[in-house]
This record gives C-alpha cells, structure tokens and sequence, in this order.
C-alpha cells in the first residue's frame, strides 16, 4: 500500500474517533482532500485506490488544469480566494465555491452562474478570528448579506459557511472561532427562514475541535498527501 494511500486511511479512522467521541456520525462529516500543489496523478490514485470524490483547490488556474485530466464525477472545491474576474472559469470546473468572501464577489457569482445555468454550492468565507491578514466578511457583514437575500431567489445556493482558525491556535480559541462560526450560521438561518447546513472549518493541525463544534467539512491537505 502507498504511502498516500495508508495516510488517507489514518486520517479517514481518526475522523470517524473524534465523531464518535462527540456523539456524532461519521456519515455527518465530509472529508475534502485538499490536492492544491499536488499532481493529479496523486488525485487519481486516492479516486482509484479508495473511490474518493470530493478534492479542494485554491487556484483556478490548477484546478482549470487539472480537472480535465480526472474522472467527471470528482467533485471539486474551490476553497482560495477567488477573483472577480476568474469567476466564469471557476463555474466552470467547481461544484463549490468556499472563499465567497464579499457582497461584491457573491452577487458576481449569481450573475454569472444565471447565465451559465449553474448551480455551484456557496459558503461565506467569514474571518472569526478578526486577522488581518485573512480574508472573508466580518460576522456583521455576513449577517447584513444575509437579510440582503432572505427573500431573493439565487441562481447559485447558499449552503452554508466556512472559516480558518489562526495556525497553531491554543485549544481555547480553536472553540471560540469555531464555536463562533457555528453561532453565526444559526443567527443566519433564522435571518434566511432555510437551513444552511455546512460548516466548512478544520485542516489538518485542528479538525478535532473543529468537529466538536459541529464542522460538517473539514479540509485535510498534509495529512494526507504530505507537506507542501
């Protein structure tokens, strides 16, 4: 067995512990490879090997590049920052889109999916923690978002939320940014009068507290396929 391979096993068994030990399914939980810098042969080999779906990119470009290259019915994630201007690209190879993280930029999608009849799944990148050096709406803008399209159709569904903790975060404040985002998507549900039932949040260093706190998708990168 590869070592790509025993890796995606250690992981796959260690969500399904943390699942178990909060009391969850593990059927609750989606495990995204994140693959961004890696080959698609090494896409490939999970998708042969385990018949693993769901892989996460960052650049629209490698995932323009890759995903002509690997099975259809791969799912892709686009989970960077995505430009205004490579919107129509990433609809065009995304089911997903995680880094939604302006007003600018969802309306952007919307326009672009309606014409091209796409109906890629959205979350709102929203900055908990309040660094300044990442990206995504502050809880306040994303709940102004959310009362400007409670009663607006979208051609491209909103499904929830994502966020990234700070690196090497004390366990304490990995409950306070996650817990957070899960109170945020609650207040946004009683805004939208629907449920939004994904919480992206949880990479490789801190998944466990992630899914304690209610993470539905945690993004595994170097666990899986090693370090970068």
């Amino acid at each position: 067995m590869s070592c790509l391979l025993k890796n995606f096993d250690a992981v796959t068994q260690d969500l399904t512990r943390v699942c178990q030990e909060c009391g969850r399914s593990p059927d609750s939980l989606r495990l995204l490879a994140v693959s961004k810098t890696f080959p698609a042969q090494d896409v490939e080999e999970l998708y042969q090997g385990r018949h693993h779906l769901a892989f996460g990119e960052n650049r629209v470009q490698e995932l323009k590049e890759k995903a002509p290259r690997l099975p259809q019915e791969l799912q892709w994630h686009l989970i960077g920052h995505l430009q205004a201007n490579k919107v129509r690209t990433a609809l065009a190879y995304a089911q997903w889109i995680h880094g939604v993280d302006t007003a600018a930029l969802f309306w952007r999608i919307q326009e672009i999916a309606a014409q091209l009849q796409a109906t890629p799944r959205l979350l709102l990148e929203v900055n908990v923690s309040g660094e300044e050096s990442k990206f995504g709406f502050t809880p306040e803008a994303a709940l102004a978002l959310a009362r400007d399209i409670a009663s607006r159709p979208l051609s491209a569904p909103l499904a929830g939320l994502m966020t990234m903790a700070p690196f090497q975060a004390p366990p304490e404040t990995l409950k306070q940014v996650f817990g957070g985002l899960r109170q945020l998507r609650d207040q946004l549900e009683q805004i939208r009068g629907e449920a939004l039932p994904e919480l992206s949040m949880g990479m490789s260093g801190d998944y466990p507290e992630a899914i304690r706190q209610g993470a539905t998708i945690v993004r595994i990168g170097t666990a899986i396929f090693g370090h970068r």
